[in-house]
């Protein structure tokens, strides 16, 4: 099953068909169950905070920083899995970044010179069709093919009557 492959994984459909309960699913039917699971909402973070929330800084990378730094979301999820949410929302500057940590498994904090491995599944969410914003030049098409391994489309409720019964009983 998907939740035994370490590939990302992309779930694509409306807004609330359901594509964070898949992950979550997929998550704790894994052998990395025990740990980390987190949701990033890609556009819900400020674009100029999202690099520094992602990958962590060391202290000193910009004003306003702690001074001994912060780990990241990516250090957090170690080990475990990270649903990007909203996977189209991340800004065109950081989908570079992105596309380096799901090849090399490794990313560098702002600030840094030096990499930090990284063992996370990567789930990508999202109600847009990347295909199309790849085509228009908004979605990196590489990183688009790299995150679209394996691809899970959730049809809505209206195009599933037969789901209503057992979804209300749940």
């Amino acid at each position: 099953t998907l939740s035994d492959v370490d590939s990302p994984v992309i779930i694509l459909g409306e807004s609330g068909v359901g594509k964070t309960l898949l992950a979550r699913v997929m998550h704790n039917n894994s052998k990395r169950k025990d740990k980390p699971f987190i949701t990033v909402n890609c556009g819900a973070i400020p674009k100029e905070l999202m690099e520094s929330e992602l990958f962590g800084y060391e202290e000193g990378s910009f004003t306003g920083a702690k001074k001994q730094g912060k780990k990241g979301i990516f250090d957090a999820a170690d080990g475990g899995t990270l649903l990007l949410d909203e996977i189209s929302e991340l800004p065109y500057q950081l989908q570079s970044k992105l596309l380096h940590v799901v090849q090399e498994k490794e990313f560098m904090p702002v600030g840094s010179n030096k990499t930090k491995k990284v063992d996370v599944k990567i789930i990508a969410a999202t109600n847009k069709n990347l295909k199309k914003l790849a085509v228009a030049g908004s979605f990196r098409e590489d990183l688009y093919y790299r995150l679209s391994v394996f691809e899970i489309n959730i049809p809505p409720l209206r195009e599933r009557k037969e789901d209503i019964e057992l979804l209300t009983f749940y």
